[in-house]
């Protein structure tokens, strides 16, 4: 890891393997490292899990699964699906989904194991942004909004096994001997980055991909887009003439793939502007989990990182954002900026009250604006279209 972006230094692109819409780029490494493990903790399926991560505040989502780094019963908490009406004699049960109470995001087990939510500790993150509310009671602000900020965040997101084509790819992909990571394309948009210390490791979590959640945009191309073109190397036979001719011209395709992937990743790679969090660290390792600027004219990611001592990275794992996701991220950073002044952040983003009004009304924030305020700016925005279309007749 060198500045504040992702550096896979260490780490080389092999040539892709495509089904359908899915491409996965296997990353392998010249040298394993071996003083750190990974391997998977499978939780009980079909549970939600809450996880403490601040007073009064929780983390509640489907997690079906924890990483471990290392040097229903009676009782059982639950949530019931809406209303229902049972019987006072407790001889029904209503339907439910059971809950899993988890100690933290990042939980220190022993000297030499940390615990961690893949992915899941990157989200909570991105989803406690500013989560704080505004930080001077303006007037256009409601009381809730200032007494509570934005609880409840809210994200929603599809599990691996719902994006088409996925299971079967992963099942027929080849895994490299020396494979220690991946990256993965849907319709050659760049779903998610997965990397870890050793290729032992990878193959016992190659699976757990599916487990993983991706964005809708990933969703949404998977059924758009049901193929891709696979690109493959061309060796110039004019140029073979002996063994060691062969051998270079080989070597010359894997240096131009690794160079094209370098370009593909481009969006994840050449961000140099992400914001690291230091969350735990065990032995000589550091868990950090990492956004972006919100940059609505960028790929976004989200995501985890373990590096070692001299910066090198052990264990990677990203999430890309929607363009919904990332207007939220920027809208609630530029208002962070300013203080929450609706004025000087419309200033800042190159609009009116009205417009930025309009634009936290349309992310998913305008609870948090008094109603008086927002049912104004409709209005407004309602007169001027009808206004428009006048003019236009």
């Amino acid at each position: 890891m060198t500045g504040t972006g992702i550096d896979l230094a260490g780490l080389v692109a092999a040539p892709a393997q495509v089904w359908g819409a899915v491409r996965l780029v296997p990353l392998l490494r010249a040298e394993p490292i071996s003083e750190l493990r990974l391997h998977a903790e499978v939780h009980d399926t079909g549970e939600l899990s809450v996880v403490r991560v601040a007073r009064r505040t929780a983390y509640i989502s489907y997690i079906p699964h924890a990483f471990v780094a290392s040097l229903a019963t009676d009782g059982t908490p639950a949530a019931s699906y809406g209303t229902q009406l049972g019987d006072p004699s407790g001889t029904t049960t209503p339907d439910c989904i059971r809950l899993r109470f988890r100690r933290r995001m990042a939980r220190r087990e022993d000297r030499q194991r940390l615990r961690f939510m893949p992915l899941h500790l990157a989200m909570e993150g991105y989803l406690a942004l500013h989560f704080g509310g505004p930080s001077i009671v303006w007037e256009e602000w409601t009381q809730q909004a200032v007494s509570r900020g934005l609880s409840p965040r809210i994200e929603a997101s599809y599990l691996g096994g719902q994006i088409p084509g996925l299971g079967d790819a992963l099942r027929v992909f080849e895994i490299h001997p020396r494979q220690c990571g991946m990256v993965l394309y849907v319709a050659d948009a760049l779903a998610a980055a997965f990397v870890v210390p050793h290729p032992d490791d990878y193959r016992a979590l190659h699976a757990s991909l599916l487990q993983d959640f991706y964005g809708e945009l990933i969703y949404q191309y998977a059924h758009l887009y049901p193929a891709v073109r696979d690109f493959a190397a061309r060796l110039d036979e004019t140029r073979v003439h002996s063994i060691a001719d062969l051998r270079a011209q080989l070597a010359q395709g894997q240096a131009d793939w690794a160079a094209f992937h370098d370009t593909m990743a481009g969006g994840l790679l050449s961000a140099q502007d992400l914001t690291f969090t230091r969350i735990n660290k065990v032995g000589g390792f550091t868990l950090s989990r990492f956004r972006p600027a919100f940059d609505p004219d960028m790929e976004n990611h989200i995501g985890e990182t373990i590096t070692d001592q001299s910066g090198r990275l052990a264990y990677l794992k990203t999430f890309r954002l929607s363009a919904a996701q990332v207007r939220r991220g920027h809208l609630l950073s530029q208002l962070a900026a300013h203080d929450w002044d609706l004025d000087a952040t419309a200033m800042a983003l190159g609009t009116d009250r009205q417009g930025l009004t309009l634009r936290l009304d349309r992310a998913g924030f305008g609870h948090l604006l008094r109603p008086d305020v927002i049912d104004a700016t409709r209005a407004r925005a309602r007169a001027m279209s009808r206004s428009d279309r006048w003019h236009r007749t």
